[in-house]
């Protein structure tokens, strides 16, 4: 925090000294809490692009440096050393767990993956067709009817506890809701396994025969859920925070945030990096009319998956990913016309001074896409994936923000563009 202040004048003449503060990272920033009492002013910010909504401790972003931080440790550490649960605990806790704190926290989680058996009905109500995201915003937000002991926000024992479930039962609502989708048989969490390669039971499984999870599958879903753990304050994060702001419990407040990341400008982008793929692989153009038309500002066609809103030189996450992709499509081998021409795309863009200028970079969820779909795992469940592992970072800031002694419910202003004050027409 700074003593340092800036001054801002009405119309009035009115003026208001805004104090500076500063954070371990990131720009100075003007408090205007006390603006418009002292002016009759108020800041305009569509899309709170320059606002603060808030003092968080939990995720750090420099887009400009292409830094990732959580609770303080650069996310290519995590991604090395780490596990997704680690991240869970740090992300929730702020410290790293000792080997007795991670055994403990690990203990509860593989404990609370079994789902109450009314949720596998309520999921069997849902049309055949049902989207997953659809049944995710329905079953999360549906949880507080089933779990109602452990809703009292107020009670920092009843905050936890909901915590570890949402983590814990996340999975087996995911692949529950895949396996509604397309037919497959409901199994039950299998607590001999791993977090995420319990979820890769729970999904491609069958009661028929023993289930042996591949490693590689497990540690490429692993790592794509760590990089997806938490990223500070956007779309989906500040919605929880904003409904939980006005005192919603837990699962209805996570499940705000699912409803969040599933519009296509948040959640959808990998799901957009194959769509793109599989249009220019059907269209037969080479990767060079790709290029083309992707530099041709007359034509609508823009590349999916490259440079990022946040990160202006490079996404982090991104170098982490891109190794385990090409190791993984090495591994798949025989013919795989679309990992061959994502491949080319990315050597192209790479070496084209067009993207490189403009730090154009493939993101993660180029790379991300790309592994999913090399799983076979269907476009409709990207997002769900997506939300799966976000959860943490969700139920973080949400148990964040009711431990914030300058917690209050979110109330943004407006400019009021309407007709102004006109009398009803009465008949004389």
């Amino acid at each position: 925090m700074s003593d340092s202040v800036a001054t801002i004048t009405g119309e009035d003449g009115k003026s208001a000294e805004l104090p500076l503060l500063r954070g371990t990272h990131g720009p100075v920033v003007a408090d205007v809490r006390g603006l418009r009492k002292e002016t009759g002013l108020f800041t305009y910010d569509p899309g709170f692009a320059s606002t603060a909504s808030c003092k968080s401790s939990i995720t750090y972003i420099d887009g400009a440096e292409g830094i990732l931080l959580y609770r303080g440790y650069p996310i290519e550490q995590l991604a090395e050393h780490s596990s997704y649960l680690e991240v869970c605990y740090l992300l929730m806790y702020g410290e790293l767990p000792t080997p007795a704190q991670m055994t403990s926290f690990e203990d509860i989680i593989t404990n609370h993956t079994m789902v109450h058996e009314n949720i596998r009905s309520f999921l069997n109500g849902f049309r055949y067709d049902a989207h997953p995201m659809a049944m995710m915003v329905g079953t999360v937000g549906a949880m507080s009817s089933f779990y109602h002991d452990s809703t009292d926000i107020n009670n920092p024992e009843h905050r936890e506890i909901s915590a570890q479930r949402l983590i814990a039962k996340m999975p087996t609502l995911a692949a529950y809701c895949y396996n509604h989708h397309t037919g497959r048989p409901f199994l039950y969490p299998d607590n001999s396994l791993g977090y995420v390669a319990n979820f890769t039971r729970m999904m491609f499984g069958v009661p028929a025969e023993e289930y042996k999870p591949d490693p590689t599958v497990v540690a490429a879903l692993e790592l794509i859920m760590l990089l997806h753990a938490d990223h500070e304050q956007n779309a989906s994060t500040s919605t929880v925070r904003l409904t939980g702001s006005s005192g919603a419990n837990p699962f209805a407040s996570i499940a705000a945030g699912i409803a969040s990341l599933w519009g296509p400008a948040h959640g959808g982008a990998n799901e957009s990096v194959i769509n793109m793929l599989d249009a220019i692989l059907y269209s037969g153009e080479t990767i060079e009319q790709t290029i083309a038309r992707a530099k041709d500002k007359n034509d609508p066609f823009r590349l999916m998956g490259f440079g990022h809103r946040v990160y202006k030189n490079f996404d982090p996450r991104a170098k982490l990913i891109q190794k385990m992709c090409h190791d993984l499509l090495q591994q798949l081998g025989g013919d795989q016309p679309l990992f061959e021409l994502a491949m080319e795309l990315e050597k192209a863009t790479l070496a084209d001074e067009y993207f490189v200028e403009r730090k154009l970079y493939p993101n993660v969820d180029f790379y991300s896409g790309i592994i999913l779909r090399a799983l076979d795992i269907p476009m409709n469940m990207f997002t769900v994936m997506f939300a799966m592992s976000r959860t943490v970072g969700w139920i973080s800031h949400w148990m964040e923000m009711h431990e914030d002694p300058e917690f209050r419910i979110g109330r943004p202003q407006q400019v009021y563009t309407g007709a102004a004050r006109r009398d009803y027409p009465t008949n004389t």
